[in-house]
């Protein structure tokens, strides 16, 4: 089980065991983040642990359970979010800078945790330990962000049309903010909304992937550490664990006017529909379904080895990896060539994604290896032609061969649809102007890229008749996005932003205020009432 950290801190579930792990010294990592196995977990008041059902982590490498957590029931996530409001009372309270230097410790404590959260990420979700290690970076950075942003926050002073008014323009804290995130970044989306959130003055209540149970856990502790550290309640950072009925808890909680949802974009439109329905606010990011266009004036070299990252990074399971490839014709063999000796290099360095030197590891469960078979079996049904892999692994884990597939009409309804497993169509296009039509002709709008240096293309591009995306890039690959940018796409994809640029003002509510300081009434407009 896992120690509890104090009487009146977070919510979190009841871990069961961490199989024998922490004797193998490549599994130390465990113990540092205090996942071990505990005779005596400590007190269980009603604020802690789960009584609903029993979980399973699975190693996606290996195919076998790390450990079993228990996870929370509805009531526990009701009384979570009671606990969080309550929270939020003593956090709303500390001036904005106050709030910066908790999040400053956060980071500097994430920085000591680096290696063995990201490690516990690799264990856990699949993905190579440099991107692993990576994604706890991206947390760190918005720590750093948020930091810069405790003293920046800020509203406008208007020019009131009334002598002897003024109008001003202020942001403040909304509340408890649900976090609903998934398995693919289980941590840096995360960081994303709660270092933001956070530093507006938000609690926020966090429900990670079902599937990687233990690395909400090991976060929450860390970021709970701090909080206490400082006399905080660790329910600034409250954590509950289940299925859709504990996310239904949150969605549908009066109390939580912001929910953040990171999934499918089916899922997303019911969200996004019971939040509506009790006038809370939604910030949604979705499906992807992201091209990569290639011009006969871009750099084929540069192209070839960005499309192998956009394609297979994190195994195709990020929100951006290159789902489809735009190639014009007289580029399309050479390309292609290339990139197949791209995707076979990659296959030479298929293995556990703990060692160092492997680059590409399994998928994240049975499941993405079902979904990967079925939509290659419809690729092959319905006159696509496979130039590269296809085929699952035979090897322990949900290992499955990159793959290149073309011949396929982009109406076709996988084509349409976004599939987290790395697969990536190929289409021929004779101009630019049809190689964004293609971009923009699926309903998702996340993502998008262009190789070309000519400036004429670019400007097109990144304009009103170009990628209809959220994120537009220019020689650099669909996925790898930075921290100050807002992050997020249009169309089924949700229209949520995330993390730079004004992104904040999605955490805190917006109030006009008009201050007659004279000693006369005026009316706007030149109203006269009297």
């Amino acid at each position: 089980m896992i120690r509890v950290l104090s009487k009146n801190s977070i919510y979190i579930p009841q871990l069961q065991k961490v199989r024998h792990l922490v004797t193998d010294s490549k599994y130390g990592f465990l113990k540092q983040l205090g996942l071990t196995t505990e005779k005596n977990p400590g007190l269980f008041d009603g604020r802690w642990g789960g009584s609903g059902k029993v979980i399973e982590s699975v190693s996606p490498a290996t195919g076998k359970v790390i450990a079993k957590v228990r996870t929370s029931t509805s009531e526990e996530a009701n009384n979570a979010i009671a606990e969080s409001r309550k929270a939020w009372n003593q956090w709303v309270l500390l001036p904005a800078p106050k709030r910066g230097e908790i999040l400053r410790q956060i980071g500097m404590e994430l920085r000591n945790n680096i290696e063995p959260l990201g490690r516990l990420v690799s264990l856990e979700m699949g993905k190579i330990l440099p991107e692993a290690i990576g994604e706890i970076q991206e947390f760190i950075d918005v720590c750093d962000y948020a930091v810069g942003l405790s003293r920046m926050l800020g509203g406008s002073i208007i020019h009131s049309e009334r002598k002897s008014h003024i109008i001003l323009e202020q942001w403040n804290p909304i509340g408890v903010v649900g976090v609903i995130s998934a398995f693919n970044f289980p941590v840096a989306v995360y960081g994303w909304n709660a270092a933001i959130a956070m530093v507006c003055g938000d609690t926020v209540v966090w429900k990670g992937a079902p599937t990687t149970p233990l690395t909400s856990i090991a976060t929450t502790k860390i970021v709970a550490q701090v909080l206490e550290r400082n006399g905080l309640p660790g329910s600034v950072a409250s954590l509950v664990t289940g299925g859709s009925d504990v996310g239904d808890t949150i969605v549908n909680d009066t109390r939580v006017p912001l929910v953040s949802f990171t999934g499918s974009t089916e899922v997303g439109k019911n969200v996004a529909l019971k939040v509506q329905q009790r006038f809370g606010k939604s910030l949604l990011e979705l499906g992807g379904n992201n091209a990569m266009i290639v011009t006969p004036d871009g750099n084929l070299d540069m192209a070839v080895q960005t499309a192998v990252f956009s394609c297979v990074g994190t195994t195709g399971q990020r929100c951006t990896s290159t789902r489809r490839l735009i190639l014009h014709s007289r580029i399309k063999d050479e390309f292609l060539g290339k990139l197949k000796a791209g995707f076979k290099s990659i296959l030479e360095r298929i293995g556990d994604p703990l060692d160092d030197n492997v680059l590409y590891g399994p998928l994240h469960n049975q499941q993405a290896v079902d979904k990967y078979k079925q939509t290659i079996e419809s690729a092959l049904q319905n006159g696509g032609k496979i130039e590269f892999g296809g085929q699952q692994i035979n090897r322990a884990g949900f290992y499955v061969e990159p793959t290149i597939i073309s011949g396929l009409s982009p109406k076709v309804e996988i084509v349409q649809k976004e599939t987290f497993a790395p697969i990536v169509y190929i289409f021929e296009v004779d101009s630019l102007t049809d190689a964004i039509a293609l971009n923009n002709d699926v309903s998702q709008g996340l993502s998008s890229a262009l190789f070309s240096t000519k400036l004429e293309d670019i400007s097109l591009w990144v304009g009103p008749l170009g990628s209809d995306c959220g994120i537009v890039n220019v020689n650099i690959g669909t996925s790898g996005a930075e921290i100050g940018g807002a992050f997020g796409g249009e169309k089924a994809t949700g229209g949520g932003r995330e993390c730079g640029s004004d992104s904040w003002k999605n955490y805190m509510r917006r109030s006009t205020i008009t201050i007659n300081h004279g000693s006369e009434i005026t009316l706007a407009q030149g109203l006269k009432f009297e």
